[in-house]
């Protein structure tokens, strides 16, 4: 047996453990590249998620929900710095990454290439994207490289946080006059099915899922995942009042689930090929930040190399 074959064996036989791989530690290519699609892909998800929520900030309709989005804001772009950091422990820089994204090379959750048309879709967001966010994201907190599970812990409970402000930002919607609950109800008929996509492909159009099972860097596939946010959403759109826009929706006795309509798949390839409604519109806006922000990182690295240069001086 080669040494090669025996370092794999040995690898695959510490995930079926359930040990953590660190980044020190020996690993296959393909988990390396595979880590790093992913991670980057998970920390550009949160970094361009900050633009169309950011984009209502100045239109919030109070003080107090002008701050909480301010927040939630604050902590995507933490969110984007943790997951930045942990991809970095596998070789790759952040300037890589970011090149990347703007290359459109790497890709990001195909939900943030939809408008927010009305303050009930950061409702929407809250409650459904965020919503499957966490379905995904609590996963992750077992995957199986450390860095990766261990920032998602503290991710998850500020998403869950997030959840739980958009479900409140429905419920005052869906309790308030016939046009308020009528904003509710168009902002979940735009956002139920691309909430639906956030899950990815089908399982068996899945090319990564059969080895991220294998190396644990998912517990559950795609279509699960899907199924666990209708089974949750139902009873809490039940409760606001409010109607899933799907006529196929209905309760599988026997299953124990709920059974739903197809999705349009030809809508999310086309969005994740770059061609849905705000793909470039989204890449524009990250590019102009990075390049006008350029001063900053600038100014920063000047500061850093000054401190560093005063250390060396007074030792």
């Amino acid at each position: 047996m080669s040494p090669e074959i025996n370092l794999e064996k040995a690898f695959q036989d510490r995930i079926d453990k359930g040990e953590k791989i660190e980044p020190k530690d020996w690993m296959p290519e393909k988990y390396r590249k595979t880590h790093i699609r992913q991670i980057s892909q998970h920390a550009h998800s949160e970094v361009v998620g900050m633009l169309p929520e950011g984009n209502w900030i100045t239109r919030a309709p109070s003080l107090k929900r002008k701050c909480a989005l301010l927040a939630k804001v604050q902590d995507e772009a933490g969110h984007g710095l943790y997951l930045y950091s942990a991809a970095e422990t596998l070789g790759i820089s952040r300037d890589e990454m970011i090149e990347q994204l703007h290359s459109g090379k790497a890709k990001y959750s195909s939900i943030f290439n939809y408008p927010t048309l009305s303050w009930a879709d950061m409702g929407a967001i809250g409650w459904l994207v965020d919503g499957a966010a966490i379905i995904n994201q609590v996963m992750l907190t077992r995957t199986s490289f450390g860095p990766y599970a261990r920032a998602m812990v503290r991710i998850c409970k500020e998403e869950s946080f997030h959840q739980r402000q958009g479900y409140e930002i429905m419920m005052v919607l869906a309790s308030g006059t016939p046009e308020q609950k009528e904003m509710a109800q168009d902002a979940l008929n735009r956002f139920w099915w691309p909430s639906m996509m956030m899950f990815g492909p089908r399982d068996e159009e899945s090319t990564n899922s059969e080895l991220s099972m294998k190396w644990k860097i998912k517990r559950k596939s795609n279509d699960e995942l899907r199924q666990q946010f209708v089974d949750n959403s139902v009873p809490q759109a039940e409760y606001l009042g409010l109607t899933i826009p799907d006529p196929d929706l209905k309760w599988n006795e026997e299953r124990g689930h709920y059974d739903f309509g197809d999705i349009d798949w030809n809508e999310f390839w086309q969005v994740v090929k770059g061609d849905g409604p705000c793909n470039k519109e989204r890449m524009e806006a990250r590019q102009n930040a990075w390049d006008n922000g350029k001063w900053v990182r600038d100014a920063a690295m000047a500061y850093a190399e000054k401190q560093s240069k005063s250390k060396s001086i007074a030792v």
